[in-house]
């Protein structure tokens, strides 16, 4: 769908003097080359860098205005809440004609929003059709009149965060939330289950306002006033040089480990958390675990060289008496075996993660929780192929959370191109989630990613020449995610017949057009969230209890050509955006030992086949394939009933040839000539059995456990024996009725 139509039937109707001319500046483009026979003078020029300063001038304003009035209707909004929580004759009308306005607050954001996302689109199309037609290269002074007017930056985050404690506010009329924060109330026996969803840009802030009208956003100092930083999450991951940590959690191994040192805020926080995390398979009949200790800045590296420990902090705690005996002796073995580890098997750093994260959650009540991680990169710590990054260190200095990090080299940064959505539900036994749930993880705004990593999309994207298995949605990053709207999910501008209409209304078709701009849950808000040294963790073990897990995952190399004609590439044109925002995907080289050969850099943006305004899809879409020698790490839990099955099925064949045998020494040694002939061929018959049974045992057993999918059936040995069988059966048959015959 061309962007000139996508932009009709997408703009807020009341808002439509206000966003880009873009069919305006086209026709300005043709009338003008037409005028001079294909021909662009100066004067073009500065005619048409005119008319899109003009516009940018207006989107701009508008957007300034728009941001103000919405501020303002919240603070006065916040005043009336006051009045009425103070007054003693509040009635429900009172609250209800609230949640109304803040409804259609919700929905302005929620169209301011989209107006932005738009609006900047449309200027670097109509830039790119310029540059194109006219051979006049606009594009670079035109980003810096952008950058002065950057009406694209502005960030809804705080914004969110009041409306949310004002909303909820409103809809507990006022009244305090009680409950208890050790996970899910009173109940004492609950399942706790986490699924993860990959969330496209264009549908965060539609997300995060749809969220908090059922849970307000989890801020641990209501006191202070909302800082970007406080939502920063930075995790630098060790590892050794053979990636033993990489293989256990991609395998998902019984006992595979995580090792990782995480702080929250920037990069002056002296509070470093140690996390180990270790993963559980459900038969054991544990959970897994995710264990960590807090320790100063200034004593890491000491500690990763075993230099020092942990024995002064644990001499306080004693001292203290805050903490148990048990749980100070946890602490000790905890820290005494990460640090072991490290030590043992020369565990170093090797992947930075940096994301911003939205939490939501009623306080204290853990039933259920919702985290949104934003700007999600993954950066390179290591020194493996000579370059020092981190040096001695225990992390690198030359960065800090000003994303996106543009200082940093292409090969050491990927800017994943999608928000994750982690779904935390703490349910009794036999508890259904919540409906507004189910509604959510099933909407257009959301794709589900079970078992999603971000360190193991780190190294196997950033370190791909050092590893041979990679994660099974590695073939899906060049895949568009956006669904066509769900109608049931959407922000709503209450009307006066009580009836809610959506905030932007399109039609199912209008939303499957492509746009290809680019634009832990422990603490957040700077670290001020103390959270527990050891959390039963169920991140990547429990099955999505809210939807199928993994119908959407092509188990293939490459896409099928019917997939690849119904699905659009991430982003139109821009492949790999995880990677560089200046990178593609290219056919693959035969003969490339590395997935470097599937990429190559270009300074421009890729134009695609069709022209700007086309779909991507067609053609011109090229897809991810694994080199030779390189594996994709499926979807496959192996439990030890699988390898008692196939010892069975082992032990019911070993059953039979035995008894065949039993028959055959029978025959050998009672029988007359003809018996012992029959013998020797169920002899034969009972040894090719066990002997094709045990090589389907250890077959099978090799498959299992290297968790591959199968088959695991084999057609061809079954048959091939039954005829054996038959045969001996008729030839013994027929030697008795000839033997039978001669005798007088």
């Amino acid at each position: 769908m061309k962007f000139g139509h996508q932009l009709k039937t997408s703009l807020y109707p009341e808002w439509v003097f206000y966003y880009l001319a873009y069919d305006s500046l086209k026709a300005e483009l043709k009338t003008r080359l037409g005028k001079n026979l294909g021909g662009w003078t100066e004067d073009d020029e500065s005619a048409f860098a005119e008319l899109l300063e003009k516009e940018l001038d207006k989107v701009y304003s508008f957007q300034k205005v728009k941001s103000g009035e919405i501020m303002r209707r919240l603070q006065h909004a916040r005043q009336e809440v006051e009045e009425i929580i103070q007054s003693n004759d509040a009635q429900n009308e009172d609250y209800a004609l609230l949640e109304e306005e803040l409804s259609h607050i919700i929905a302005d954001v929620h169209d301011l929003a989209k107006f932005t996302r738009l609006n900047y689109t449309g200027f670097l199309k109509i830039i790119k059709k310029h540059d194109k037609l006219t051979h006049w290269i606009l594009r670079p002074i035109f980003m810096v009149r952008l950058n002065s007017k950057p009406f694209y930056k502005e960030n809804y985050d705080a914004l969110i965060v009041k409306l949310s404690s004002l909303y909820d506010t409103v809809r507990t009329r006022g009244k305090a939330h009680g409950g208890d924060s050790a996970a899910g109330g009173s109940q004492q026996a609950f399942v706790r289950q986490t699924t993860k969803y990959w969330v496209h840009p264009d549908n965060i802030t539609e997300l995060k306002l749809i969220i908090l009208k059922h849970l307000p956003v989890l801020v641990f100092n209501p006191n202070k006033e909302f800082n970007p930083a406080d939502s920063a999450i930075s995790s630098v991951y060790f590892d050794n040089d053979d990636f033993e940590l990489y293989m256990g959690r991609l395998e998902k191994s019984e006992g595979a480990e995580a090792l990782r040192l995480r702080w929250y805020g920037g990069m002056d926080q002296q509070q470093i958390f140690v996390e180990r995390k270790t993963h559980r398979e459900d038969w054991t009949g544990e959970k897994s675990v995710k264990a960590r200790f807090p320790i100063k800045e200034k004593y890491v590296n000491s500690f990763l060289r075993g230099e020092y420990t942990m024995d002064a902090t644990i001499d306080k705690m004693r001292a203290e008496g805050k903490k148990s005996e048990k749980e100070i002796a946890e602490f000790e073995q905890l820290a005494a075996e990460c640090q072991y580890g490290i030590l043992t098997k020369n565990y170093g750093p090797v992947m930075r993660t940096f994301y911003n994260r939205t939490a939501f959650q009623l306080p204290g009540d853990a039933r259920v929780r919702i985290s949104l991680d934003t700007e999600l990169t993954l950066i390179r710590e290591d020194n493996m192929d000579g370059r020092s990054r981190s040096g001695d260190n225990w992390r690198r200095m030359d960065i800090g959370i000003d994303w996106p990090f543009s200082q940093l080299q292409d090969d050491d940064i990927c800017r994943f191109p999608y928000a994750v959505l982690e779904v935390k539900l703490q349910t009794q036994h036999g508890q259904e989630p919540p409906e507004w749930v189910r509604e959510l993880v099933n909407s257009h705004l959301v794709e589900s990613v079970p078992k999603f990593s971000k360190f193991i999309h780190g190294v196997s994207t950033l370190i791909e020449n050092r590893v041979k298995l990679f994660p099974f949605w590695y073939h899906q990053m060049d895949i568009d995610i956006r669904k066509p709207a769900s109608k049931n999910m959407t922000i709503s501008r209450p009307d006066p017949s009580g009836y809610s209409t959506p905030a932007n209304t399109t039609s199912d078709e209008d939303h499957d057009m492509r746009i290809t701009t680019v634009d832990d849950e422990e603490a957040y808000q700077g670290g001020a969230k103390q959270a527990q040294e050891y959390e039963w963790e169920d991140d990547e073990d429990e099955e999505n209890p809210l939807e199928p897990s993994d119908n959407w995952i092509q188990r293939s190399s490459r896409p099928s050509s019917s997939a690849s004609s119904e699905q659009t590439p991430l982003l139109g044109g821009q492949r790999r955006a995880m990677k560089s925002k200046n990178s593609l995907i290219s056919p693959f080289k035969p003969g490339a030992d590395t997935l470097r050969y599937l990429f190559r850099r270009t300074k421009d943006r890729v134009t695609h086949p069709f022209g700007d305004d086309e779909p991507a899809a067609g053609p011109g879409t090229t897809y991810l394939i694994t080199p030779p020698g390189r594996k994709i790490a499926t979807l496959v839990r192996v439990e030890p009933k699988v390898f008692f099955a196939n010892e069975r099925t082992f032990l019911s064949w070993l059953q039979f040839t035995v008894m065949l045998g039993g028959l055959s020494l029978g025959l050998l040694n009672f029988g007359d000539k003809v018996s012992r002939v029959s013998a020797g061929l169920f002899t034969f018959v009972a040894l090719s059995f066990m002997v094709y049974a045990l090589v389907t045992y250890h077959w099978r057993a090799y498959k299992i456990r290297n968790r591959e999918l199968g088959p695991f059936d084999d057609r061809i040995g079954p048959t091939l024996l039954c005829f054996i069988l038959l045969t001996a059966m008729v030839t013994n048959f027929f030697l008795q009725w000839a033997y039978e015959k001669k005798r007088p």
